[in-house]
C-alpha cells in the first residue's frame, strides 16, 4: 500500500503543476483576443508604411492569388476552348490549385474564423 500512495502523491501534484499552465475557456478567449488586437495593430503599422517592401507583400500576393484563381478558372478554359475551335492544338499549363487555395484562404483568414468558430463552439 505505501507505494500506491507513493504514486497518487505524485499524480496529485504533476495535476497541480498542469493546472498551473491550462487556462479557463474566457482566459483563452481573452488571450486569444488581445493576440488578435496586436495583430491588427501590426497589420496598421505596415500598410501605413511608406517602404514599399513592408507595405507592398501582401498586395503583391493577393495580386498574384487573384490572377491565378482568374487564370485557373476562366482564362485556362477559354484558352483552351479558343485554341480547340480554331484547329490549334495548343498544351496550356495547368498547375495544383491546392497550394495556391492555401495561401489564399490563408489571406483571407478563412482558416482563422473557422478556428474562431470552433473556439466559440458555433460550428
Amino acid at each position: 500500500m505505501p507505494k500506491l500512495n507513493v504514486i497518487a502523491g505524485l499524480i496529485d501534484k504533476v495535476v497541480d503543476k498542469v493546472d498551473d499552465f491550462t487556462l479557463d475557456k474566457a482566459e483563452k478567449a481573452e488571450m486569444l483576443q488581445e493576440i488578435n488586437k496586436a495583430q491588427i495593430e501590426v497589420n496598421k503599422i505596415e500598410a501605413g508604411s511608406s517602404s514599399f517592401f513592408k507595405s507592398g507583400w501582401r498586395p503583391s500576393v493577393g495580386w498574384v492569388c487573384s490572377f491565378a484563381l482568374a487564370y485557373h478558372f476562366v482564362l485556362q478554359p477559354m484558352l483552351t476552348f479558343i485554341f480547340a475551335a480554331s484547329g490549334n492544338s495548343i498544351e496550356l499549363p495547368i498547375f495544383d490549385m491546392t497550394t495556391l487555395s492555401t495561401v489564399l484562404f490563408g489571406m483571407l483568414g478563412l482558416g482563422g474564423m473557422r478556428s474562431l468558430e470552433k473556439v466559440k463552439r458555433s460550428a
